[in-house]
């Protein structure tokens, strides 16, 4: 089989594959150590996927982050010990080691830029000279693969852009900090300290139609990010973010997708490392075990694995389209500590909006209801 794209989930789908005993090509237009535009978090549920693929130390000599603090567009603040701590290691480590892990299991790495996929009945063949049973595509936000697919790429509000830069760290003790804004919302700033004086940070919104220009997205990140310097950050590169509230089909026949190109990234929280490691585990065990019936499989394992979750975190997407509702959220988090990890849960992880957590935001948002206006 082949793997195009050797990011978070094409790394996780060549060491599944690998595992079941697949001989697995992993093309990638890049050579190794590369630059990705990210914010670098890697939740804890991330963590969990890598170890059941056997590879333990992918954060190795980074320190953990036991916190998050968060403020929402109303002014409200949450800052609570994480139920696990989260790490940032720049994507230049991180997959780099996970590339390493997927060679060591033996997967074939090939520096290849892709740009037609064909379709037949019994494989696959990419550029008119590379053959395989099954492919799956894990190319990113402009992924070939799923244009060869039929799909385009996300439409507005389902699709965000974010700039992402490096700067030295805030002072005091290490967290995960988060700005939600109120104009041009859903938008947020946020800063997560890597452990070496840095911290990356960046700024990001979902898109309506209009075009957002370097400078403006730098204005906002030093808006909301009182003391960051614009002219102190380095490295600023800007991503789309295609939301998981617009899916395509996660495959057809032969071939599947996985991570970005999957549209799999939180609605809620732009998180996307859980995902693509996850999906493209899930896509290399099914395109390996099965390759005429790839996508069938992957889809079936993917609703058992993250449907309920993606329709919950669409559905708090939905609702926090609604500034007050996340103030209310944010209020309620800071009085619970179990409506926090609910909140985390599913903003970092793959948890469910559970009752707890709705009856306690709706109460907040009854209070603000009943509060005279002026």
């Amino acid at each position: 089989m082949v793997v195009v794209g050797a990011g978070p989930a094409g790394s996780a789908a060549a060491i599944a594959a690998r595992r079941v005993g697949a001989r697995v090509l992993l093309l990638d237009r890049s050579d190794f150590p590369r630059d990705k535009a990210c914010g670098d978090g890697i939740a804890a549920h991330a963590l969990d996927v890598l170890d059941e693929l056997g590879v333990p130390d992918a954060v190795a000599g980074y320190p953990p982050l036991p916190a998050l603090r968060m403020t929402s567009p109303g002014g409200a603040e949450v800052a609570r010990r994480l139920p696990r701590p989260a790490y940032t290691v720049p994507r230049t480590v991180f997959d780099a080691r996970l590339v390493t892990a997927a060679v060591a299991a033996g997967a074939l790495l090939r520096r290849h830029t892709v740009r037609t996929v064909q379709v037949r009945a019994d494989r696959v063949v990419l550029d008119g000279e590379l053959s395989a049973r099954a492919v799956v595509g894990a190319d990113g936000a402009g992924s070939v693969v799923r244009r060869a697919l039929g799909h385009p790429v996300n439409p507005d509000r389902h699709l965000a852009l974010a700039l992402r830069g490096y700067a030295p760290a805030r002072p005091g003790p290490p967290e995960q900090l988060i700005v939600t804004s109120a104009p041009r919302w859903p938008a947020y700033a946020w800063s997560f300290p890597i452990g070496d004086g840095r911290a990356n940070v960046g700024y990001g919104e979902v898109l309506r139609g209009e075009r957002l220009t370097r400078a403006y997205l730098v204005d906002r990140l030093a808006a909301l990010l009182p003391g960051t310097d614009p002219a102190a950050v380095t490295d600023l590169r800007a991503h789309h973010l295609p939301l998981s509230t617009h899916r395509p089909a996660p495959g057809r026949g032969r071939v599947v997708l996985a991570g970005d190109a999957l549209s799999l990234i939180n609605p809620f929280t732009g998180e996307g490392i859980f995902y693509a490691l996850l999906s493209g585990a899930l896509a290399g065990a099914a395109a390996a075990g099965a390759p005429e019936r790839a996508a069938g499989r992957y889809g079936e394992a993917l609703r058992r694995r993250l449907g309920v979750h993606l329709r919950h975190s669409s559905t708090a997407a939905w609702l926090a389209r609604r500034r007050w509702v996340v103030d209310a959220a944010v209020r309620a988090a800071r009085r619970d500590e179990r409506v926090y990890r609910s909140v985390v849960e599913l903003g970092l992880g793959d948890g469910r909006l559970d009752a707890r957590t709705l009856t306690m935001i709706g109460r907040g948002v009854a209070a603000r209801d009943r509060t005279p206006r002026r």
